[in-house]
């Protein structure tokens, strides 16, 4: 990967970090009058709010799985060397197109929460306040751990080069066409465990930490996929039930 490429995404995800570790900081330091809070109807949300939300999350989106997809984009780059007519720079094309899947995903995740606030489900500082809606997302999330569609997805993200080898296409439309199907993909194998945000608070910095490092796991580890899959299921079910029964 070019080192310029390298060094601009690193100074991406590591400013989406910083952002949100300052949103953090934000949230317990401030006193209450100086920090925004949602309006209790959903019809009194202005556009610059819901903006200003779905701006968070795809800060968010971008700071916790752009990290997962280095691998991918480290294969792309090297088969572009190997290709005259290809250019390594198609890499940000790649990257880009695959971000917008996430950024794409914001958008539901910021309706969600909207939606959430409107039924008092999330507190004015973005943490969850209803078990049931707790409980629900952790099973969910811990059912599609063992489904066939989720392991199918992170099967494909975990063989960078077998897709690059059966998906190639030339050119910069290629590479925005091969990012998007690859985001795609990996929208399909991580898309439960993002909603697990809401059950722990969406601004809950060890989560954030936590589902990020999953992911990589998941991608990345020479442990086979369905193991850690179905152990990440469990826990998630495990958690589930603890907040259906154990919970006050």
């Amino acid at each position: 990967m070019p080192i310029k490429l390298f060094i601009s995404l690193g100074g991406l995800i590591a400013s989406a970090w910083a952002y949100l570790f300052y949103q953090s900081w934000q949230m317990t330091h401030l006193p209450m009058s100086q920090m925004w809070m949602p309006p209790s109807q959903l019809v009194a949300w202005p556009l610059p709010e819901l903006l200003g939300v779905f701006a968070m999350w795809a800060i968010m989106m971008a700071a916790m799985m752009l990290p997962s997809v280095l691998p991918m984009l480290n294969a792309f780059n090297r088969y572009c060397l190997s290709d005259p007519k290809a250019s390594p720079w198609y890499s940000l094309y790649f990257g880009g197109s695959y971000l917008a899947v996430w950024i794409g995903f914001s958008a539901i995740l910021t309706a969600m929460q909207w939606l959430f606030h409107g039924l008092a489900w999330l507190s004015p500082m973005m943490e969850n306040k209803h078990t049931y809606l707790a409980a629900t997302i952790f099973i969910i999330a811990g059912v599609y751990q063992f489904s066939s569609f989720k392991n199918a997805c992170l099967q494909h993200c975990r063989t960078p080069f077998g897709y690059i080898l059966n998906e190639w296409r030339p050119g910069k439309i290629g590479a925005l066409q091969m990012g998007f199907k690859h985001g795609l993909s990996c929208l399909g194998c991580c898309w439960a465990q993002m909603l697990i945000m809401f059950a722990v608070g969406v601004m809950n910095l060890t989560g954030m930490i936590l589902i990020t490092g999953l992911v990589c796991l998941e991608k990345t580890s020479l442990i086979d996929a369905k193991k850690l899959s179905y152990s990440s299921g469990s826990l998630f079910l495990l958690w589930g039930i603890y907040w259906l029964f154990a919970r006050p």
